[in-house]
């Protein structure tokens, strides 16, 4: 063990009893490389297993709740029962290889592009376009829908239970559907559920409620239940670090096992609802660490990286394109190796790396998105 970067070897246990066996958690990426069907493919099973060795923790990419709530190709679907086999070989494939499997949980909500839900209904807390997709207007969800969604989410925590995984994460961040019925930019509704802020959070939360209340039911053992936020939005109106700070109030007394603080930056500074003396992940954790572990992601792309991140006092810090790059970057931190830690991509990469087609073509063709070495 390199003795320099022992904090991130130490282990860790959440609330619910899961214990990892370092401070490293895999950030989840889509990868856009299921079937067709909605299982997992065999190139993603080898991707995650080729990645699962060193990190305590590995987050999946996000899986689709409800029918209408595809919101990538290729994205695999947890809406069914007929999904369970699928979502069986994914968490024993990471679990094999010594890494907690935690299953991302989400509804793309008005960010789901037409072409991937039934008839093209793309639906939403308001019919209020994003800015992503300015041409697609939402249809606002009634009541019930409303209501069968939270149940939905519910019963893809119990297929996860069902497949063998030791947590799920609810996805309530970038802007998808969890997020829109909290935002005062996507939630113009002047029922129950909008309106004021408590209005606006009543979704949020009652995911949360019913993600708990099926774990409670269902799990035999320890199974950990996480919750990912992206902290403030572009958009006026939209989110605001003091609109999150009443968010995170609310979560910590919902006894989750962690909060993940989605940020492309790390050390980036607020912009609205709390002043630049501090990283908006300083903030988090000043207000809520002490009360539920907090997980920090964004740009931390070498161990020291990683070890200034643990320095604020989070617990728990995740690395995604680095991953990908390198996927025995823990490996060989741990053994001392970090000089020999790959920073960049060959176009010829492709199979020693072990990434699917489609998120390989993504790669590729998306400019900056990964340093190419060619």
């Amino acid at each position: 063990m390199n003795s320099n970067y022992k904090p991130l070897f130490e282990t860790f246990s959440l609330k619910s009893g899961v214990d990892l066996k370092n401070r490293v958690v895999m950030a989840p990426m889509t990868n856009f490389s299921s079937n067709e069907d909605g299982t997992v493919s065999d190139s993603e099973l080898q991707y995650y297993g080729r990645r699962s060795g060193g990190v305590g923790l590995v987050v999946t990419a996000c899986i689709y709740v409800s029918p209408n709530g595809k919101g990538f190709p290729g994205e695999f679907a947890g809406d069914s029962d007929e999904m369970i086999a699928s979502l069986r070989s994914l968490a024993s494939t990471i679990k094999e290889k010594g890494a907690k499997a935690v299953l991302q949980i989400f509804h793309g909500g008005r960010e789901c592009p037409p072409h991937l839900v039934p008839n093209g209904d793309v639906v939403s807390a308001s019919a209020v376009a994003s800015e992503q997709k300015e041409n697609v207007v939402p249809r606002a969800l009634r009541d019930e829908e409303i209501e069968g969604i939270i149940r939905d989410f519910g019963e893809t925590t119990r297929r996860a239970i069902e497949a063998g995984f030791d947590g799920v994460e609810i996805h309530g961040a970038n802007g998808y559907l969890v997020q829109q019925f909290f935002s005062a930019h996507s939630n113009t509704r002047e029922d129950k559920w909008g309106g004021s802020i408590e209005k606006r959070l009543r979704f949020p939360l009652a995911v949360v409620d019913e993600v708990k209340r099926v774990t409670a039911k269902h799990a035999k053992g320890p199974f950990l239940v996480g919750y990912r936020f992206s902290p403030e939005e572009a958009t006026t109106p939209g989110i605001t670090m003091e609109d999150t700070f009443r968010l995170i109030d609310e979560l910590v007394v919902k006894e989750l096992d962690y909060l993940h603080v989605s940020l492309q930056d790390f050390w980036s500074l607020p912009k609205r609802g709390a002043d630049e003396t501090k990283a908006r992940i300083e903030w988090i954790q000043e207000r809520v660490g002490h009360l539920v572990p907090i997980i920090g992601v964004g740009s931390i792309h070498t161990p020291d990286d990683a070890l200034k991140a643990l320095d604020t006092g989070i617990p728990l810090v995740a690395i995604g394109r680095e991953l990908i790059i390198e996927p025995d970057w823990v490996e060989k931190v741990a053994e001392g190796r970090e000089s020999e830690i790959k920073t960049t991509l060959s176009r010829a990469d492709q199979d020693r790396l072990v990434v699917p087609t489609p998120l390989w073509q993504a790669i590729v063709h998306t400019p900056g998105w990964f340093p190419l070495g060619d």
